[in-house]
């Protein structure tokens, strides 16, 4: 496909706007180096990330259409790449912000220039009604939003219409970077609640909409296929974005999305296998910008609830038996970082660090035969066939070495769209999945997969009283020697125990052209349009 045509085709299916997205006004063509063309596997389902069942994507269009009241700096990475500061925060809808004395709330004030798309101003009632609505819808959002001791709306107080405040439920190092995130996004209450047909958080409407105040507007979207963003010339919050108009594709094949980058048919794209992402690499036609995503692992979970992995002999044989070296090459193809063979105890306090475990099939086998008394066993492994690329060959290779000490593994493969609600079921004895958490602090990934109170991501059902303590403790642990204390203390029992067994750390990789400048990775690990820039 030659750039003119792909153009072309693109510009076309802008006209054909879903229903529910209205066009936006007419301005002067953006010129060839204010037009971005990004191909992605697929893209939002929705408009809403705070809505049940949002999609990965969705991420993008709450990052890009909506506004929160503080933002994360940027920092270096690497040539022409920022990531994003977990510890400062700079001006979003927020103006200027002060914690009390007391440390126990903190006061926004909002800027006087902000608007919404609909030219409404921001005020203090529009932020509680979005923060109250993030509290209250339920699922990811009220958890995320939790996980920062953001729970209740009467915690969120609008001063007057240009002052607001939170009032923290506990002192939480988590608090002031939640609010930094996609999910609490700032929405104009009045237009979603003048559509929302009796129903008090506008969900329909604001699932087919957006109402924000962000730098880019959506002028189309046609879930499966394309979302077409504009920027909004009227943006407050920053300084205008370089580009104008974003052309977003669906192409679920790899070799199509691969092959338009190549040819210099697309500028930029995400989610490519990590073989392609490899070679294009090391052919250096197109530049390859790879971040190590915090706070993130590849993993094996196994479920601790159900027979036969309640015994923890059977898990540590998984754990000596894992072909780590096999699935970096393999599945990976050296695009993440090893996650075994480390110290024990571990070395360091973070996450993710190394286990101590590696192939050992001697131990592996002496664990099965004292768990089974020599019958060895049967069971499954759960993979999701929207990350087969990745998912199945490492499911295969876990298979092929666990059938060497006396586990017969059977391959159950689910079509991406159905695969979290099979983990949420807890039924899958043993899983292949990714999880990485937006706030890169240990507690917070232990919080999310090892906690027992939490349902939504901890895939391998551990219950842990001991395992609790230590991960409340060091969410809100007083002192540095305090914190790294209990840091340690459910690393080394994570290690031991082994409801998960870490694999590697994964690259979050985009192919760009080498005209592209800007690329900032933000935690939500969605495109970023409002740094990114394009040159010839």
């Amino acid at each position: 496909m030659k750039r003119r045509v792909f153009l072309k085709s693109a510009a076309g299916a802008a006209a054909l706007a879903a229903p529910a997205i209205k066009q936006a006004a007419a301005q002067p063509a953006p010129t060839r180096n204010e037009t971005l063309i990004l191909v992605q596997e697929y893209g939002p389902n929705s408009m809403d990330m705070q809505g049940i069942g949002a999609a990965q994507p969705v991420n993008g269009v709450s990052l890009n259409c909506y506004d929160t009241l503080i933002r994360f700096k940027r920092k270096p990475f690497a040539e022409g790449v920022t990531v994003f500061d977990l510890e400062n925060f700079e001006p979003g809808l927020a103006a200027s912000w002060q914690t009390a004395s007391d440390g126990m709330s903190c006061t926004f004030k909002l800027r006087d220039n902000a608007q919404f798309h609909s030219k409404r101003p921001v005020t203090a009632r529009d932020v509680k009604w979005s923060l109250d609505r993030a509290v209250k819808i339920g699922g990811f959002a009220t958890t995320q939003m939790a996980a920062g001791s953001l729970e209740k709306p009467e915690q969120f107080v609008a001063v007057d219409d240009k002052t607001f405040r939170i009032d923290f439920a506990r002192k939480d190092k988590l608090t002031m970077p939640d609010l930094a995130v996609t999910i609490p996004f700032i929405i104009d209450s009045e237009t979603a609640m003048a559509n929302a047909a009796g129903d008090p958080l506008a969900k329909e409407y604001l699932k087919n909409n957006v109402a924000g105040s962000g730098a880019f507007k959506v002028e189309s979207w046609k879930p499966g296929t394309e979302t077409i963003y504009v920027r909004n010339d009227d943006w407050a919050c920053g300084d205008l974005p370089k580009l104008r108009r974003v052309i977003a594709r669906d192409i679920p094949s790899p070799s199509t999305r691969r092959a338009l980058i190549e040819r210099g048919d697309a500028d930029i794209s995400y989610g490519l296998p990590p073989k392609d992402f490899k070679d294009l690499a090391d052919a250096g036609k197109v530049r390859v910008a790879a971040v190590p995503v915090p706070n993130a692992i590849w993993y094996v979970a196994m479920n601790t609830a159900n027979s036969p992995f309640t015994d923890v002999r059977l898990r540590q044989a998984v754990a000596w038996a894992v072909p780590y070296e096999k699935i970096m090459s393999a599945a990976m193809f050296g695009r993440g970082v090893p996650m075994y063979g480390g110290p024990q105890p571990v070395a360091k306090i973070g996450w993710p660090v190394p286990s101590h475990y590696k192939v050992d099939m001697d131990k592996a086998k002496a664990l099965v035969a004292a768990a089974t008394g020599g019958a060895g066993l049967t069971t499954s492994l759960l993979f999701d066939a929207g990350s087969a690329t990745i998912a199945e060959p490492m499911a295969i290779l876990v298979q092929e070495s666990l059938a060497q000490i006396g586990i017969k593994v059977e391959l159950n493969k689910v079509p991406g769209a159905n695969f979290r609600g099979e983990l949420n079921k807890k039924t899958a004895p043993m899983v292949i999945n990714r999880f990485g958490g937006w706030l890169d602090f240990p507690d917070y990934f232990f919080f999310w997969n090892y906690h027992g109170n939490n349902s939504i991501f901890n895939v391998a059902s551990y219950q842990n009283k001991e395992m609790d303590k230590l991960i409340d403790a060091a969410r809100f642990a007083p002192d540095a020697a305090s914190y790294e204390r209990d840091v340690r203390g459910f690393l080394d029992m994570g290690m031991d125990q082994v409801p998960m067994v870490p694999v590697c750390q994964p690259f979050h990789d985009v192919a760009m052209q080498k005209y592209i400048g800007g690329y900032h990775y933000a935690p939500s690990r969605e495109p970023d349009f409002r740094y990114l820039t394009k040159g010839a």
